[in-house]
């Protein structure tokens, strides 16, 4: 029997990262599970295969990576990664401006970034690892007014994850990009949409209908997030629906998922057909 994996995974306070925990030690692999408070994450059964961190993945390269060594630490390695700390700050674009847009950016990029690398020359020292990103359909339907910021950031984590599958594969190290829809986890809507930095009357409408949709959303997604977190272990150790199958970069999780990427995917493709000819016609 081959040995446990060691999942480091961020995030673990509430949503995918908390049942993907609970998935993982089902397995009986092992866990490093981190969040920004320690306190928010005592209450997980105790286990001799479950190991608590605090990480702060906005907290800078260094302190990140200090964190990452010492969750190395516990077990001697890290096989697998899981990027799912995450935040979404809803607000109309040109009233949140740049300042939202960095605050949005700086956990769900720039903190996977930071993570991803503090946890790579563990994984390229034993020539075997697996990256998993939480990213999100959004990347996919950004056309939802109010969510500019979050849409971006996904779209923006879901490319750097391709980019990063293709520097790492000549070290034996895999990246999924998990693509879910809307999953019934909690705290997902629990910050307020942005409606006292900068309010134009212009988008008094628009904001008002984006706000009334936004805080409708708790409770009525379609998605068990539990069902989708074994999923994300079935790819990762190879069995259940993933057993014999070729590793997918990419894990859409949800109907509404793969309604939303099957539309942007014509939308696309019926560009290319109806600008054909101009598209064509730049070249010296």
């Amino acid at each position: 029997m081959s040995d446990p994996k060691v999942w480091l995974i961020t995030g673990t306070s509430s949503g995918f990262g908390r049942r993907l925990v609970s998935a993982v030690l089902e397995r009986g692999d092992r866990v490093v599970a981190t969040a920004r408070s320690l306190q928010k994450i005592q209450d997980f059964p105790q286990s001799p295969n479950l190991h608590l961190l605090e990480l702060d993945v906005t907290s800078g390269s260094s302190a990140v990576r200090d964190r990452v060594d010492e969750a190395a630490k516990v077990w001697g390695r890290i096989d697998v990664l899981v990027n799912n700390a995450g935040v979404g700050l809803p607000g109309i674009l040109e009233e949140c401006g740049v300042d939202l847009m960095i605050r949005q950016y700086r956990t769900n990029v720039f903190g996977v970034l930071d993570v991803t690398n503090a946890a790579l020359p563990y994984m390229r020292e034993r020539s075997s690892g697996t990256v998993v990103i939480i990213g999100s359909r959004s990347a996919w339907r950004p056309e939802v007014r109010g969510l500019g910021a979050y849409s971006s950031s996904k779209a923006a984590v879901h490319a750097m994850g391709e980019t990063l599958a293709l520097e790492v594969a000549p070290f034996n190290i895999r990246v999924l990009i998990v693509e879910p829809g809307a999953f019934r986890t909690e705290n997902i809507y629990s910050n307020k949409f942005d409606t006292w930095t900068n309010p134009i009357p212009d988008y008094d409408d628009q904001r008002a209908q984006s706000l009334v949709r936004y805080e409708g959303m708790a409770g009525n997604q379609p998605g068990d997030p539990m069902k989708a977190m074994k999923v994300v272990v079935d790819v990762v150790r190879g069995e259940g629906v993933a057993a014999g199958r070729e590793w997918p970069l990419y894990l859409v999780l949800g109907e509404d998922a793969e309604t939303d990427v099957r539309n942007k995917c014509a939308t696309m493709l019926k560009h290319l057909d109806e600008w054909q000819d101009a598209i064509r016609d730049v070249n010296l």
